[in-house]
C-alpha cells in the first residue's frame, strides 16, 4: 500500500458493516451488539460534536476513528477525545492509525480543541511516536 491507495473520509451509512466487524475486535470488557449500533450509528454521524471516519484502500475500509469534542471547565475550553480507533489486523504499520489520528487532529484543531486525549493500553509506542504523553490513570465502573 502506498499513501496514495488510503483514503480518510466521513464514515457513511453504507460503511456499517465493516466498521461493525472492525469494532468487533476490541474485544474488551463490551462485545458490540448489532441492534445497538445500527441504532447508534446514524446518531453519531449526524452529530456535529462527533467525527467518525474510516480509512479505505482500494474501496474496501481497513479501520475507523469516532472521537467528539465537548467543553470543560478547566482546560479553558472544549477538548477532544478519541473513543475508538481501530485498524484491521492485517492492515497495521502501514500508516492508517496515524492518517486517521491525523486527520481527528486537524478536525479538533478546527474545533479550537486544547488537546487530544484518549484512554488506551494498546500500543503506546505508536502515541508517543507521534507527540502523544501518558497522562492520567483511568478508572471506571461498568453500569448494569
Amino acid at each position: 500500500m502506498t499513501a496514495d491507495d488510503l483514503v480518510i473520509r466521513k464514515a457513511e451509512k453504507a460503511d456499517a458493516d465493516a466498521v461493525f466487524a472492525l469494532a468487533r475486535e476490541f474485544g474488551l470488557t463490551f462485545r458490540p451488539e448489532r441492534d445497538a449500533f445500527d441504532e447508534a450509528l446514524p446518531i453519531l454521524l449526524h452529530d456535529e460534536d462527533t467525527l467518525l471516519i474510516t480509512a479505505v484502500v482500494d474501496g474496501r475500509v481497513q479501520g475507523y476513528l469516532l472521537g467528539n469534542v465537548h467543553l470543560t471547565l478547566f482546560a479553558n475550553g472544549p477538548v477532544a477525545w478519541v473513543e475508538e480507533a481501530m485498524v484491521q489486523t492485517g492492515s497495521r504499520r502501514q500508516g492508517i492509525g496515524r492518517a486517521l489520528l491525523e486527520e481527528f487532529e486537524k478536525w479538533a484543531r478546527s474545533r479550537n480543541a486544547r488537546y487530544v486525549g484518549m484512554a488506551t493500553r494498546r500500543a503506546p509506542e505508536f502515541y508517543h511516536a507521534l507527540g502523544y504523553e501518558a497522562s492520567a490513570t483511568f478508572f471506571r465502573k461498568v453500569l448494569r
